[in-house]
């Protein structure tokens, strides 16, 4: 690789660090061209893992300056993921590329549809963010957390076992799956989803690294610089969030759906 390369994966990688956080498959665009400069497909689905960490990170870091985290939600969630991201990483580092596409464009259709049909069954007004003091903000996100500790269902946690097990395995679009699981079957908004999303991530992330540094695949010069674009995205994203509300996060959640989707179907 040569100084180019590496401009332009910070560069790359911060739009896949503000797509991560406001939805979700920024990989999608930093996996391809990842493997375009000649990186191995398994070191590309590890080494990557080194960027989603310093990215969440920082996006946690955004959330809390704002006034909004739970982390006694976030931790029980995360640590529901563990079990399944250990299994996964380890299959994940067998992963060849003609699976990850076609595996990963069905469940990001599935998830398109899940939550478009989800959305029009609720149509329940979701609070809005009021950006004004961050007592403000803290005492609705207190209210908030919960309200949604109470309502949410025993199905939710058992999913997040899953969701751990496909973050493991190839991580990329994770996001969809985690906010499907959070906003519709924990009914959860989705502000507080990406909150949530973000802080499972990065815990499950750690473990993953373990697994695919074990196994020879994660390059760290790569990685550090990948970690710096996507850092600087995270935060730009979950400032984004909290500034646009749960109305912009759909939008661009469902756009990344159907134009990733579409780009694995014909790859």
């Amino acid at each position: 690789m040569v100084w180019w390369h590496y401009l332009l994966l910070a560069g790359i990688g911060c739009i896949a660090g503000i797509l991560n956080v406001l939805a979700g498959g920024g990989s999608l665009i930093l996996m391809p061209i990842m493997v375009f400069l000649d990186i191995p497909g398994a070191v590309t689905n590890g080494t990557v893992r080194i960027a989603i960490l310093g990215q969440n990170l920082t996006a946690i870091a955004g959330f809390k300056q704002k006034g909004f985290s739970d982390y006694r939600l976030s931790l029980t969630l995360a640590l529901c993921a563990l079990p399944g991201t250990v299994i996964g990483a380890f299959l994940g580092t067998k992963l060849t590329n003609a699976w990850f596409n076609k595996i990963l464009a069905i469940v990001m259709l599935g998830v398109l549809v899940t939550m478009v049909l989800g959305n029009r069954k609720k149509k329940k007004p979701e609070p809005k963010v009021i950006d004004s003091s961050s007592d403000i903000a803290d005492s609705e996100n207190h209210s908030a957390s919960e309200t949604a500790n109470d309502r949410i269902p025993v199905t939710g946690y058992l999913l997040m076992i899953l969701a751990g097990f496909y973050g493991g395995f190839i991580q990329a679009g994770v996001g969809f799956i985690l906010i499907a699981i959070i906003h519709n079957v924990m009914n959860i908004d989705l502000l507080r989803t990406n909150m949530h999303k973000v802080f499972i991530v990065a815990v499950y992330t750690v473990a993953a690294i373990g697994i695919f540094a074990w196994q020879g695949q994660i390059w760290w010069g790569t990685g550090l610089i990948l970690m710096i674009g996507m850092s600087v995205g995270g935060w730009i994203g979950s400032n984004l969030a909290v500034k646009k509300g749960d109305a912009f996060i759909r939008t661009v959640l469902y756009i990344a759906l159907v134009c990733m989707s579409i780009k694995l179907l014909f790859m």
